[in-house]
């Protein structure tokens, strides 16, 4: 199984302070990591990190690349990437087409968004804009994903179908590394504890 994610002796510092330090772990195809802890002990730095949105401290890291040597991952913090004067099926198609992605008609179905596709985006509730936002790991077809506390806004049933699509994910061949504060249920997921 290729490795999609690892990290050795990782070491975040921000604003002057240690967020964390000594983080390893190792990321294969069809797996989960699934990131615990409190809040402000450093799951979303991690995260960041990973997606190239901070620097490291110390340490190595590794994140999956395509054979042209352009990042394989998406991430998905707890901003709304929605373009407001887009309609949801627009935004999904601009998503994928940056990234060289086309599932847009996939991403609706996953999360049950057909009915709103020519709506746009400005008219969303927040769970239809998260929605929206999950909709995009469909569309952008990455191997990897950073989801950063991705249940948070989901009523019961769009958490399942958020489960259902990372089920499908791992056994396509993908990988997850998620935080979560237990929102969503990941089976079989390696986890890495922060805050001991």
């Amino acid at each position: 199984m290729p490795v999609l994610a690892r990290a050795a002796d990782l070491h975040c510092r921000r604003a002057g302070r240690d967020v964390f330090q000594g983080v390893a772990f190792r990321v294969d195809a069809g797996r989960a990591l699934v990131l615990r802890g409190p809040n402000g002990s450093g799951k979303s730095s991690l995260l960041r990190l990973l997606a190239g949105l901070l620097e490291p401290a110390g340490g190595s890291f590794e994140v999956a690349t395509a054979p042209d040597g352009a990042p394989d991952f998406h991430y998905i913090g707890h901003g709304d990437p929605a373009k407001p004067a887009l309609t949801v099926e627009e935004n999904l198609a601009f998503a994928a087409a940056l990234t060289g992605g086309n599932a847009v008609e996939a991403g609706l179905r996953a999360f049950a968004l057909q009915r709103l596709a020519d709506t746009p985006a400005r008219y969303l509730s927040s769970g239809q804009r998260r929605r929206l936002t999950l909709a995009r790991l469909i569309a952008v077809d990455k191997r990897l994903w950073l989801l950063d506390e991705p249940g948070v806004g989901l009523d019961a049933a769009n958490r399942s179908r958020l489960e259902t699509v990372i089920v499908t994910h791992l056994e396509q061949g993908g990988a997850v590394i998620a935080a979560t504060h237990g929102d969503i249920a990941i089976e079989g997921a390696a986890v890495l504890e922060f805050g001991r």
